[in-house]
């Protein structure tokens, strides 16, 4: 039996033109204009909703909270302290947009439209490139100087939708990186499913301590009762407030095989939706708006929260500079069982 293989520029959800990707029992729709977002993964088979999403959520309501819908892509994530940024050659104050805590949070790069590269449907993928150039016509250029470019590569296969990054610099200037998504994991993962049946599993190995403004005091904990719930694979990551919870990553197991990523898991009905990560993603940050709102995000970042201003090393922090025509690449895969 053929499978089904669709790559499809211009599939309109929500009044925005999107981009489908179908191949054999998954779909996932792409926002180009919305930073890339991937706004919908389904297993249409399992009847597995991946990321956030309701048929009842307008564009406008996304686009005034990108950061909770679907799986955006961040740069620079997190927060700065104050909104200061100090690379080994400069230091760049970003504007302070988380006013209560008096911080710089989650960049700007996921609230810019991106260039679509690449619609292909291929013989064993379909396959989506966009990117984004930062350059002297953009606002935030007057705060963040540097010529960079990067580009998103999506491909939906047997092997779910992978989401690989790519960081260039096109400045004399050193680019800090840090990367992550922020995400959103529909809860429940399971078409009328419970929410209280969801558990979940995260490979860490110390609890990043954070103070009252959710910055680093740059001391590593070992892991507590609580903690010892996401990595047993026991806690349930919704019906009551997780508020970042950041540890730094380690193999996880998948089956009896090490596997580098996390696992959800409806206890219900034994599905398993599975989120894989290449070893650039140091560090997991867990957080859910609440507890209640039908979602909950386990974020895979590169390097820790505030991670260029902090006294530790950068082999703790993950904290990484290029020098001009230098890259970074990281990736990461969604798949179900």
């Amino acid at each position: 039996m053929n499978k089904k293989i669709t790559a499809k520029e211009g599939f309109v959800m929500k009044g925005v033109l999107c981009v489908l990707l179908e191949y054999g029992k998954y779909s996932a729709v792409i926002s180009p204009e919305y930073g890339s977002s991937v706004w919908r993964m389904r297993d249409e088979e399992a009847g597995i909703e991946v990321f956030r999403y309701s048929d009842k959520c307008s564009a406008a309501q996304i686009d005034k909270a990108r950061e909770i819908w679907g799986l955006p892509t961040l740069y620079l994530p997190n927060r700065f302290d104050g909104g200061l940024l100090k690379t080994s050659d400069g230091a760049y104050h970003l504007p302070v947009n988380e006013v209560k805590l008096g911080n710089h949070l989650h960049g700007w790069v996921h609230k810019r439209a991106h260039k679509i590269e690449k619609v292909a449907a291929e013989e064993d993928k379909a396959v989506l490139v966009t990117s984004f150039t930062h350059g002297a016509e953009d606002p935030m250029y007057q705060y963040f100087p540097i010529d960079f470019k990067i580009t998103y590569t999506f491909e939906l296969s047997d092997n779910g939708l992978t989401h690989k990054v790519k960081l260039e610099d096109l400045s004399d200037k050193k680019l800090p990186v840090s990367i992550c998504t922020h995400t959103c994991i529909n809860a429940p993962i399971t078409d009328g499913g419970r929410q209280k049946s969801l558990r979940l599993s995260v490979p860490i190995v110390e609890r990043c301590e954070l103070d009252k403004r959710c910055l680093p005091t740059e001391k590593l904990l070992p892991l507590g009762t609580k903690d010892m719930r996401y990595k047993n694979g026991i806690m349930r990551p919704v019906l009551h407030q997780i508020s970042n919870d950041m540890y730094t990553a380690c193999d996880n197991e998948l089956d009896g095989k090490p596997f580098y990523g996390v696992v959800i898991t409806d206890k219900d009905t034994g599905k398993r939706l599975c989120n894989e990560v290449s070893k650039e993603y140091k560090f997991w940050n867990m957080w859910n708006d609440r507890g209640g709102n039908g979602y909950f995000c386990p974020e895979p970042m590169t390097a820790m929260i505030n991670c260029a201003n902090l006294k530790l090393s950068d082999d703790v922090t993950g904290y990484k500079e290029l020098a001009k025509g230098e890259s970074f690449e990281c990736w990461q895969r969604f798949f179900t069982i």
